[in-house]
């Protein structure tokens, strides 16, 4: 029997539907085998789409586009996970109250950096991981954030600043005229216990000095650091700063016959005595050759409190109390002398500390050290460098604030502090409005405008509550007159300003704020 090619061509085109709507209906198992069917198929249903735009019918498969959640079997899959509003454990959101107390902190260590003439530097939070793993032994090489990135490299999060700082120095190969006086605040990251101003992120105020191998350079940021304590309202009954030298720790060690390149490490176990007994640490001690009766009468000689007591068990001709005695000497001189005190226990944990170390610490014993630094010599040797002598201290966000709250002295940010807030009456007038906080602000003021229609009574209430100083009140009959109405909120008193005027008024409330 003969068939036409019309029938042949109808009988092809119903085959090829069967085709497709098989393929949405049986599901097919995923293989080598099967994929060119499924790529045919898929051609089968583009070419039918067309077919049906034409007047032509299309499979009910292909036109329904939610034939996915009509057959799905799994009736909790569309249902929507509730988001975690909580940041990571040990980290913090910034509010805008927040950032307002974060802004005015950066200012107070800004000036204080500024007016002892540092310059301010920063590096990449993402650092190379062998940056900080060099120290072995250190509490930070065990409290890295550090992971491999998608180029196989082994990167961290910077937890300490002074790393970066040191290969910044390096990567000038010596083009760097010194000394050199840089401060930084940046932010870093360590995954540690977390304590009451100890968290897993905080901002780091850093001062360093290179180029300086005097005990001039450790009494500069001493006072430094006083200055900041004294402009946020601490006194030195509130903090005292813990002054002691390694050379301390390394002329008893010289005694005891212990090596050289066995000090680092050993002050490192010995700062752990403050957190853990002499028993938690006796393996560490043992790999380092060191019998428990020296670190025993270690840490007797780390009971002295003053230079006299400390000058009985050093030898005559000790480097340290020579450099101690000066750096009281020179604390004397800048007045700081009250702020000042020798403790032999203070230590710090970073192996690459070679001389002066200290320590503030809150006096009533609430808060664990509030900053602390010293000298560190070496560190760029450990990096391959020069030998270049350096100085520095760190200084984190959070237990100062915490301090503060605790003196009570910290001062309130729930409010924005707007010089000025601006509102209009009626719609007819918002141009006005705009008119009026564009004159504000190009003459210096801070403005907020009020960008929709508002009753006067939200409007005072919402100036009140971010502590703006006036409230700028575009009227219909003030407008007329060329006017607008101020009230300023803290007095309680409204006037008149003429428009045109209102430049000249913004300096003279600033000239007297001032």
């Amino acid at each position: 029997m003969k068939i036409s090619c019309t029938a042949m061509f109808t009988l092809l085109l119903q085959l090829r539907r069967a085709s497709v709507a098989s393929a949405f209906q049986q599901p097919a198992r995923i293989s080598a085998r099967n994929v060119g069917q499924r790529s045919i198929a898929s051609s089968s249903s583009i070419l039918l789409a067309k077919e049906g735009g034409g007047g032509g019918r299309s499979s009910a498969a292909v036109a329904d586009k939610d034939l996915l959640n009509k057959t799905t079997s799994d009736k909790q899959s569309n249902k929507k996970v509730a988001l975690d509003t909580n940041p990571p454990k040990g980290t913090r959101d910034f509010y805008p109250a927040d950032m307002r107390l974060q802004s005015w902190l950066f200012n107070q260590w800004r000036q204080v950096a500024a007016t002892y003439g540092f310059s301010e530097y920063d590096a990449p939070v993402l650092e190379s991981e062998s940056l900080y793993t060099r120290k072995a032994g250190e509490e930070v090489t065990q409290q890295l954030y550090n992971f491999e990135d998608k180029g196989g490299r082994n990167v961290a999060l910077r937890p300490e600043m002074t790393p970066s700082l040191a290969r910044m120095v390096m990567a000038k190969k010596g083009g760097l005229p010194l000394p050199l006086k840089w401060y930084s605040i940046p932010q870093c990251w360590r995954y540690e216990r977390m304590t009451r101003g100890r968290r897993r992120e905080h901002y780091q105020w850093n001062m360093d000095i290179w180029g300086v191998d005097g005990i001039e350079a450790e009494a500069e940021l001493l006072s430094a650091m006083v200055m900041f304590f004294k402009n946020v309202g601490l006194t030195a009954d509130d903090v005292g700063i813990k002054v002691n030298s390694r050379n301390v720790i390394g002329e008893v060690l010289t005694e005891l016959g212990v090596p050289e390149e066995k000090f680092a490490a050993t002050c490192v176990l010995v700062d752990k005595l403050e957190k853990v007994p002499l028993d938690a640490i006796q393996g560490e001690l043992e790999e380092l050759g060191l019998e428990r009766s020296m670190i025993e009468k270690l840490t007797d000689v780390l009971t002295n409190t003053s230079i006299e007591s400390i000058s009985a068990v050093l030898p005559d001709d000790s480097k340290a109390v020579q450099e101690l005695t000066k750096l009281f000497d020179l604390c004397n001189a800048y007045g700081i002398g009250d702020w000042i005190m020798f403790d032999a226990s203070v230590v710090r944990g970073l192996a690459y500390y070679t001389g002066v170390v200290f320590e503030a610490f809150d006096r009533k014993g609430v808060l664990r050290a509030v900053a602390g630094g010293g000298r560190y010599d070496k560190l760029l040797e450990t990096f391959g460098g020069e030998p270049t002598p350096a100085a520095g201290f760190g200084f984190g966000d959070a237990v100062i604030v915490e301090l503060l709250k605790e003196r009570n002295v910290l001062p309130s940010f729930e409010g924005s502090g707007y010089d000025s807030v601006v509102f209009a009456m009626s719609e007819d007038l918002y141009g006005v409005a705009i008119e009026v906080a564009s004159k504000l602000r190009a003459a210096g003021q801070t403005v907020d405008l009020i960008l929709e229609k508002k009753k006067p009574k939200w409007v005072f209430k919402h100036a009140s509550r971010n502590d703006a100083k006036f409230c700028v009140i575009v009227a219909g009959n003030e407008y007329e007159n060329g006017e607008v109405s101020v009230k300023d909120l803290s007095a309680g008193e409204q006037k008149a300003v003429k428009i045109d005027s209102l430049e000249d008024w913004a300096t003279e409330v600033r000239s007297t704020n001032n």
